[in-house]
């Protein structure tokens, strides 16, 4: 499916509209998801904040997370109803919250429960239904497992398959579970040699483009994370040479500039400056003054501080100075913390 040959990974805290709205300037195909929702906060929540997004997004998926078929079914209803081309459900997620509530990875314990939510969420809506899974718990997973897994939720009226390709290790934080056990890519791709009619999207530690071509050449699509979150330009690319198409990419001073009208439409809707400042941190990174464009920004928290740093960059711009030598993993602060998709 075209559609999933790259797309963004859901990231608490971080996947937000404005961050999708970034990405959707660098490229236009790529598949945005939203954070994780759960389907009480969609049910009884302030919905309009929670599941608002601009046009511009498309394609966009709702990534919901829960545990009865009932509300889950109603909550994609919902998100179906304000326009999503996608709806998600969470299979991946090992935190210690999510499985206090009984969802996320710990729901692969009972795969005929989330057989039962997915044919209630399939019924519900129109959209196509997809999971975002694990490839099993606590390390004990064998392919076998995996594939029966498939092969059940694939009954229930599920096509596309986003896996993240190590297992939940659910005693463990969040964070350990994005770098423990291995990456098992390869049993992504075997799932597409076995069930070629289903799309396979692999996950997990994909961090260029370079390596996405390569998993492309065995499955259907790949999703990036924290990646893209680090450094959003590593896109830059991707509409050329993941979708094929054939327009010039955006510099990083022309997506600069398109942020600083889209800050000014949303300050004057009361949205705080830095919930969209927050994501241009990086925007310059490893470029000359790429520090001075973080301070600047992060002192600032304004749109003023926006105008000021892009008019130091405009003068780096027209000086053709060249881009700064030196590591990379100048990163300051939390600022890298994403928790990426689960």
């Amino acid at each position: 499916m075209d559609d999933h040959r790259l797309s963004l990974a859901p990231m608490v805290d971080w996947t937000d509209r404005h961050f999708r709205y970034l990405v959707r300037q660098i490229s236009q195909r790529v598949r945005l998801y939203t954070e994780m929702t759960v389907d009480q906060a969609v049910l009884k929540g302030p919905r309009e904040r929670l599941l608002f997004f601009r046009k511009e997004e498309h394609p966009i998926a709702l990534q919901l997370a829960g545990s009865d078929p009932r509300t889950l079914a109603e909550a994609a209803q919902v998100g179906e109803a304000y326009g999503y081309d996608e709806i998600n459900l969470n299979l991946g997620c090992p935190s210690e919250k999510a499985q206090e509530a009984g969802f996320g990875a710990c729901l692969l314990s009972d795969p005929l429960r989330v057989a039962e939510i997915l044919r209630a969420m399939v019924g519900a809506v129109g959209v196509p239904v997809s999971v975002k899974m694990r490839l099993g718990l606590e390390g004990q997973e064998t392919y076998p497992e995996l594939a029966q897994k498939v092969e059940r939720f694939a009954e229930a009226g599920v096509g596309v398959f986003i896996v993240h390709a190590r297992s939940a290790l659910l005693r463990l934080s969040t964070k350990k579970n994005r770098e423990i056990p291995p990456l098992k890519h390869e049993w992504v791709h075997r799932l597409k040699g076995d069930f070629p009619h289903l799309t396979f999207v692999t996950n997990g530690g994909v961090r260029t483009l370079e390596e996405a071509l390569f998993h492309l050449r065995r499955v259907d699509g790949v999703m990036m994370g924290r990646a893209v979150y680090e450094d959003p330009m590593v896109l830059a690319e991707a509409d050329r040479r993941v979708f094929g198409l054939a327009h010039r990419p955006k510099t990083r001073l022309e997506v600069a500039r398109a942020m600083r009208a889209y800050l000014e439409e949303e300050a004057s809707w009361g949205t705080p400056p830095w919930a969209v400042l927050r994501h241009l941190l990086t925007l310059f990174r490893g470029r000359p003054r790429g520090r001075l464009w973080r301070r600047l920004l992060s002192e600032g928290r304004s749109l003023r501080a926006l105008e000021q740093a892009l008019a130091l960059l405009e003068e780096v711009e027209e000086e053709g100075e060249e881009e700064e030598k030196g590591p990379k993993g100048d990163a300051e602060g939390p600022l890298f913390l994403a928790r990426e998709g689960v």
